[in-house]
């Protein structure tokens, strides 16, 4: 055991006991942070532009400060954008964080010196968490790798300007900089596929300990490793003990993904996003991820579906209710007020306060009232998948609207890595599974006026074609698991082998 990993020991002990006692004490933590972002807020264009002098409580300041997406703050954006200061926050943001918007094209998030503590320390604590509780500190000295964006950094009215992911990589504690790959000369790489292959010319022959990245892009590096060895992943890597993974699900990319390793490790989910780090897996043991109720976020929770109402009810942290889907609204030191992150999570726990993350605010699917939601899905497919030894490569849904005669129906495009026997009886498991979790659903079908969902078998490597031909093949990017039109499943019709 080397020194590296007898001293982090002790300091994950101190950080797991400072966060599980910042835990219990959530509702005070958050009621600390609304106090101080109000008084910080009072000294920029927000703040005078929605009346911060006035605002002394949560009462006031859900009535001053409106839920908000991107594009209805955009106009505060462009002022950083042109160099003002004082716009959102205090000063000028140190970082802009560039992320992709479905409707707003490109997004640009400020990170301020007041939060960009948020984004370093969370991932750190939550590794720091797992090796108080499970003693587990081997990953520490071998070689760690994260699947990244770029961290080479342009600059906007003087702030440089990047992907969340490339920022962050300029943060790396400097002890940990030794065992990080790839180089910095690989991850500034565009290209995905050419810089994949670097970062597997660099790493197939170290001592890799901890992989870290998003689910779908772990399993091409993975399927990339088993090409060119011919070994799987925990032969090349005996010591790979630790998966840090985020994003999306991990429950539809476990199976394939632990095949690929060969054996079971353990694994931390994390919960990062531009707009701030907002949970993250603190146990092993415990379901759900742990809220990050210390770290200059203030949380409000809108339930589903009232997000996009006038008026939509508005609970602070003291009101949630465990199992209701909530849409997720942040208010923090990066300057962002009321802000709709699009994301929906349910609680799990509320002491400590757990939650898991159910889906996106505009991955639905509602063409008939049955507002089908990402977690329904994932539950459909995956329990009808596991019941019959089936396994699921990548998956996405949309409404198919009958013109002529006949009924709508659910159309599933799946990518099976193991296909089922009979595909028209899985489907019709995988059905029955989703009328079982969705009383909407179930009605509509029920009452004969959709028909059963279809499936059509998508090619071996079909969803990692398609995201190459829209150029966002990589990175960050995620395929949708719903989508409430055509656009996804019709881009999707060259790639799909059989129709059902």
């Amino acid at each position: 055991m080397d020194l590296k990993s007898l001293l982090a020991r002790p300091f994950a002990n101190h950080i797991y006991t400072k966060t599980q006692k910042e835990a219990v004490n959530a509702l005070k933590c958050q009621e600390l942070i609304l106090k101080k972002l109000i008084q910080g807020g009072k000294k920029t264009v927000y703040g005078s532009d929605h009346h911060f002098s006035a605002v002394n409580n949560y009462q006031e300041f859900a009535q001053a400060v409106p839920v908000r997406d991107y594009e209805q703050i955009k106009n505060y954006i462009q002022q950083i954008k042109e160099g003002k200061e004082n716009v959102l926050w205090q000063g000028k943001p140190i970082y802009l964080a560039k992320t992709s918007g479905t409707t707003s094209g490109v997004k640009y998030i400020p990170i301020t010196k007041d939060s960009i503590s948020n984004h370093i320390d969370s991932a750190r604590n939550a590794l720091l968490c797992y090796l108080a509780e499970t003693g587990n500190n081997k990953f520490v000295s071998g070689k760690m790798i994260f699947l990244s964006g770029s961290p080479e950094l342009e600059r906007t009215a003087g702030i440089p300007t990047g992907r969340l992911s490339g920022i962050v990589n300029h943060h790396v504690p400097q002890y940990l900089r030794a065992n990080q790959l790839p180089t910095y000369e690989t991850n500034c790489i565009d290209e995905w596929e050419t810089k994949l292959d670097k970062i597997v010319d660099e790493t197939i022959m170290q001592d890799m300990s901890l992989i870290s990245g998003i689910p779908p892009w772990v399993q091409m590096y993975f399927d990339r490793l088993q090409q060119r060895s011919g070994k799987r992943v925990g032969e090349l890597f005996p010591n790979f003990n630790l998966l840090v993974q985020g994003g999306v699900n991990f429950e539809p990319y476990k199976a394939k993904l632990f095949e690929s390793i060969g054996r079971k490790i353990d694994t931390i989910e994390l919960f990062p996003a531009s707009e701030g780090f907002i949970a993250f897996q603190d146990s092993q043991n415990a379901e759900g991820l742990l809220l990050n109720t210390n770290s200059g976020i203030f949380f409000e929770f809108v339930p589903a579906n009232e997000i996009f109402s006038e008026l939509p009810t508005r609970l602070s942290l003291k009101d949630v209710k465990l199992g209701e889907n909530y849409a997720l609204i942040i208010n923090s030191n990066a300057g962002l007020w009321g802000y709709n992150i699009g994301d929906t999570v349910k609680f799990v726990n509320l002491a400590p306060y757990r939650i898991v993350v159910t889906g996106r605010i505009k991955h639905f699917i509602s063409a008939f009232g049955e507002h089908v939601i990402g977690e329904e899905v994932e539950h459909a497919l995956l329990k009808a998948a596991g019941e019959d030894g089936v396994k699921i490569v990548e998956f996405t849904v949309a409404p198919f609207i009958q013109q002529g005669e006949g009924k709508s129906y659910h159309e599933w495009f799946v990518e099976f890595e193991t296909p089922p026997n009979n595909l028209k009886d899985f489907a019709l498991k995988v059905d029955a599974n989703l009328r079982r979790k969705n009383v909407y659903y179930d009605d509509l079908i029920g009452g004969n006026i959709l028909q059963t969902l279809r499936i059509n078998t998508i090619q071996k490597n079909g969803f990692i074609d398609y995201m190459k031909s829209v150029g966002k093949l990589g990175g960050q990017n995620k395929v949708p698991r719903l989508g409430n039109d055509r656009a996804l499943a019709d881009a999707l019709q060259p790639f799909v082998i059989y129709h059902r």
